[in-house]
């Protein structure tokens, strides 16, 4: 379990959780359906993927989106029809608003 975080968790905090077993920032920052994405994920005190950044505009890599391959990189697996945004459940959370409630 990870430590209560009430406000922006740094990049030091992250490196040191990583130690414990792999962890991802992840953002998003989405109006309608325009916007863009980063993530990075650490392992053992290291950065084993990214930083990675889809800017608004550009075209979704064959790869995926830089959250699912993030998530992937966290073991998630995602269904068919579905990425693994969705496989986790990160869509029902898609405004601040709900993340804080």
């Amino acid at each position: 379990m990870l430590p209560d975080a009430p406000g922006p968790v740094s990049e030091a905090e992250l490196v040191g959780w990583s130690v414990a077993g792999p962890v991802a920032r992840v953002e998003a920052e989405y109006f309608g359906a325009l916007g863009e994405q980063w993530a990075t994920v650490w392992e053992g005190g290291e950065v084993v993927l990214g930083p990675l950044h889809l800017p608004e505009g550009e075209e979704l890599p064959a790869e995926g989106s830089p959250i699912s391959r993030a998530l992937r990189r966290l073991g998630v697996v995602a269904g068919a029809g579905e990425d693994e945004f969705s496989a986790v459940g990160l869509g029902q959370h898609r405004a601040t608003e709900d993340w804080l409630s």
